[in-house]
């Protein structure tokens, strides 16, 4: 519990008078809440010695209505502090899980399940919140009520009964404790539970169709039934311990009431107490269950949500392994020189003596057999993993000297992967120049050769792509792609296989846009055909990580080496996306 609260020390710091205030209303509510037993009491003992008149009797009356109208106030305050802070903190964590995870390079997400980090931004944030809001109500409401409640029945009636009446209580508390120590650990492991399946779920989503044209529904039902079970036996184990809390307070509280009942009879024999007194004393000893039940939620609550951010905390403890700089004074001058680079998961290099001398507004061309290391090679400059060996500058500055936003935004990348958001074809261009007017829009959409396609479309630019573009062709999803990068006019622009699923003749198009509007300008096209780096002023071939061969197409044509048989081979009438 205690954990909890060191955890979130930041929180509590920065909206420390929020809690200071809370703290103060709790404490006047409590001494507010004692006084009514206490009259109830003091009436009791009036009316047995026959000295209630009406005068009296009215005020009393008009006391309790004054403290139930104040009662009332300060329970509004008191809720409506404590809710706001805990819908606070939860929206503070979830923005700075989102920024850790715009953030974070591509390995992060090799190494967290989408699934897994998913659950951290609902599941996990939900039971923080709850730790916050009702686990910090209870935490302040019981320790401050019992405090009180002891002090007055020690003051007010027999410190002699109160210390007799409350034997049991610490027996109670350190039971609980240990039942919430086991809590956290069961929560954890919940939680972990939880989102393996979320990921589960998400994975069946996305492959729907795969899994039903390869009829492996019920293979895939049985897989995350086991999963969905799993789950369920370990929050079971997590309800098992929360069903302890309330049996054994329920003990506590009839044994508190036993020895009240008979250590209060003997009292009122021996004359230390009177009748009133008596009642007076088992009314704010029945007061004492409230804060008794709520032991076992502050704690039960406060170890879910210590479990949950221990979770949220790794995350954000998670240092990027890409380590970048600041210096953004450059332009677009490329150089590989010996470089090097394994992925961290690989137990095998995948680039080797890398060297490239790119200039400022050339075309380099990119081109090899599947798994040669083409995307590898433009992850490196994208600063997706960490730098290898060798080296890789700008401008003859190190690349890990440089900013990463900054040379980003300099970049239009077209993955092959073509990642598009479920919303309109125009937002989806737009969203590489939010600002763009309208004249640019069908520039790109022109450059791109979309311009036809929308036509067709039912609400033209406005047509829904649907989840992941699932509404549009592979084609229309990759000139998407591209239009998005093209109305960006970036300084270097990448295309990696962005033209794989479009016939020859649209390829032939987009690439006499970028020859005629890119001049001065810097573009890397990875491709398996090779009429789309014809124009390059360099191409380079891969093989196993390593440059096999480089020059012109020309003299690449003539070399005798792989890139003259693809070449032959499409002259012969093949597909060049074929591979020899």
């Amino acid at each position: 519990m205690l954990n909890f609260l060191k955890q979130l020390k930041w929180f509590f710091t920065t909206h420390k008078k929020t809690y200071i205030l809370l703290f103060l209303t709790v404490i006047l509510l409590n001494i507010i809440d004692v006084v009514p037993p206490y009259i109830i009491g003091k009436s009791i003992d009036f009316i047995t010695e026959g000295s209630m008149s009406k005068e009296l009797l009215m005020k009393i009356v008009l006391i309790f209505s004054i403290i139930i109208v104040i009662s009332y106030t300060l329970s509004f305050v008191y809720s409506f502090l404590i809710w706001q802070g805990a819908y606070k903190v939860e929206t503070i964590v979830r923005h700075r899980l989102m920024r850790k995870f715009l953030l974070m390079s591509p390995s992060f997400f090799e190494k967290n399940k989408t699934g897994d980090l998913m659950a951290k931004v609902t599941n996990d944030l939900k039971s923080v919140s709850n730790g916050v809001g009702i686990g910090i109500f209870t935490l302040l409401d019981s320790s401050a009520y019992m405090i009180t409640l002891l002090i007055t029945m020690m003051v007010v009636v027999s410190w002699k009964l109160t210390i007799l009446a409350i034997l049991p209580l610490p027996i109670l508390i350190f039971v609980e404790v240990f039942i919430g120590k086991k809590i956290h650990l069961a929560h954890e492991k919940a939680q972990k539970s939880f989102g393996d399946m979320n990921n589960s779920v998400l994975e069946g989503v996305e492959g729907v169709r795969l899994t039903r044209s390869f009829v492996q529904e019920k293979d895939e039902y049985a897989r995350f039934y086991d999963m969905t079970e799993n789950y369920l036996q370990k929050f079971m184990k997590v309800v098992k311990l929360d069903s302890l809390f309330n049996p054994l307070t329920t003990i506590v509280v009839s044994v508190t009431f036993i020895l009240s009942f008979g250590f209060g009879a003997y009292f009122i024999n021996r004359g230390d107490i009177t009748l009133g007194e008596f009642i007076t004393f088992n009314i704010y000893l029945n007061m004492m269950i409230w804060p008794m039940f709520a032991t076992g939620i502050t704690i039960d609550l406060m170890q879910r949500g210590n479990a949950s951010y221990t979770r949220i905390n790794r995350v954000f403890n998670t240092e990027d392994d890409v380590i970048f700089g600041t210096n953004s004074d450059h332009k677009t001058d490329i150089g590989f020189e010996s470089y090097g680079f394994t992925y961290p998961s690989s137990n095998h290099v995948n680039l080797k003596n890398i060297t490239i001398d790119l200039k400022s507004g050339d075309t380099l061309g990119i081109v090899g057999r599947t798994g040669s290391g083409k995307t590898t090679l433009i992850k490196q400059l994208l600063m997706y993993y960490p730098f290898g060996e060798g080296k890789l500058q700008i401008d003859g500055v190190p690349i890990s000297d440089i900013s990463r936003s900054d040379f980003r935004e300099k970049i239009g990348y077209v993955s092959q992967d073509n990642i598009l958001f479920s919303k309109t074809v125009r937002e989806n261009i737009l969203f590489g120049k939010q600002d763009a007017t309208e004249e640019e829009l069908q520039e790109a959409i022109k450059m791109s050769a979309l311009d036809q396609d929308i036509e067709n479309m039912p609400n033209g630019l406005d047509t829904l792509v649907g989840e992941k573009g699932i509404a549009l062709s592979g084609g229309q999803k990759q000139r998407v792609s591209i239009a998005r990068s093209f109305i960006k006019n970036p300084d270097i622009l990448i295309l990696d296989d962005a033209l794989s699923a479009v016939d020859a003749m649209t390829e032939s198009r987009i690439i006499e846009n970028i020859k005629a509007t890119r001049q001065g300008k810097t573009t890397i096209i990875i491709t398996h055909r090779l009429s789309a780096v014809q124009h390059a002023d360099q191409i380079l071939v891969l093989d196993k990580g390593e440059i096999v061969e480089r020059g012109t197409h020309h003299e690449l044509s003539n070399s005798g080496g792989w890139y003259q048989k693809q070449h032959e081979y499409y002259l012969s009438g093949g597909d060049d996306d074929e591979e020899l």
